[in-house]
């Protein structure tokens, strides 16, 4: 019997971005946002909260992002709320980015992938956020996970978040940082796929200079885009010639709009716009296809 294998992760995203925008919108039901919208913080709330987004944005919105954590701190009832929206989500058409960032060796690193991006596993995800920080290598067992299924992972690399700095702009033996280190082994995991890899790097909005190398053949989640201060028009800047491969992440700028689901789609839809309108002017004023190291007028 022959079995096909499945559309790798960076092919399936990139025709979600060309065919729904180039917009991940985080699920985060903090309990601040569920006080904002009148409901409860338990388990009601959360899933009043989180249906209400899913059934909102998944038919029309290129990725959804829900935070684990969020979900967690419910116990088992709370995550059998993460996977039924995990479900509804992939079933309206999303793709799902699952942050959970995991990151640990061996058998326990092969148990979180199984719980992710085992096809069987009741939070089956189309990719999961990881931490590269015990090392690559210890990832290969999500790596491996993720290739079999056809999913994807997103690994940490440049976090906006000031602590991340003391290790990620540590310098490596031999010269550079360790997120450049982090993002070369991206580049290679990515080397020759066509559209787009599937092994994903994070590099947080904020940071006005990557001081990196972004180039890895993958996708660039963006998150920190709105509540967290950056706008679509400063991912020029940051991402230079990547910035076709990026995936900006808005959470709380847009989920503030509810509980109306014609208003979280329509703030989804005005931030698709924007990010849209700032890839069209890169291209029509050659910002694309230049080196970073020749513009000028950024």
């Amino acid at each position: 019997m022959t079995t096909t294998a499945p559309e790798p992760f960076g092919a399936r995203l990139r025709r979600a971005l060309d065919t729904r925008g180039r917009l991940c919108v985080g699920v985060d039901p903090h309990p601040a946002l569920l006080t904002d919208w009148g409901l409860p913080d338990d388990v009601a709330g959360l899933e009043r909260f989180t249906m209400t987004v899913v059934e909102a944005l998944a038919g029309t919105t290129a990725v959804l992002k829900p935070q684990s954590a969020f979900f967690e701190r419910f116990g088992s009832r709370g995550v059998a709320v993460l996977e039924r929206a995990v479900l509804r989500a992939r079933q309206a058409g999303a793709l799902v980015l699952m942050d959970a960032k995991r990151g640990d060796i061996g058998s326990t690193m092969a148990a979180y992938a199984a719980a992710y991006l085992d096809k069987d596993a009741p939070l089956f995800c189309d990719a999961v956020t990881v931490s590269p920080y015990l090392g690559f290598g210890s990832l290969r067992p999500a790596l491996e996970a993720a290739r079999i299924s056809g999913a994807g992972v997103f690994v940490l690399a440049l976090t906006s978040n000031p602590e991340g700095a003391e290790v990620q702009r540590a310098t490596v033996p031999g010269g550079g940082s360790v997120a450049q280190a982090v993002l070369d082994h991206i580049a290679a995991e990515n080397a020759g796929a066509e559209p787009l890899g599937s092994v994903g790097a994070v590099v947080g909005a904020t940071l006005g200079d990557a001081r990196a190398g972004l180039a890895v053949n993958g996708p660039l989640l963006a998150p920190g885009i709105g509540a967290q201060g950056a706008t679509p028009a400063d991912l020029p800047r940051l991402f230079g010639d990547a910035l076709v491969n990026v995936v900006p992440s808005v959470s709380r700028d847009v989920l503030r709009h509810g509980p109306d689901p014609a208003a979280l789609r329509n703030a989804t839809a005005a931030y698709a716009d924007q990010v849209r309108a700032v890839v069209e002017d890169a291209h029509a004023n050659g910002r694309i296809g230049r080196k970073r190291e020749d513009i000028t007028d950024w």
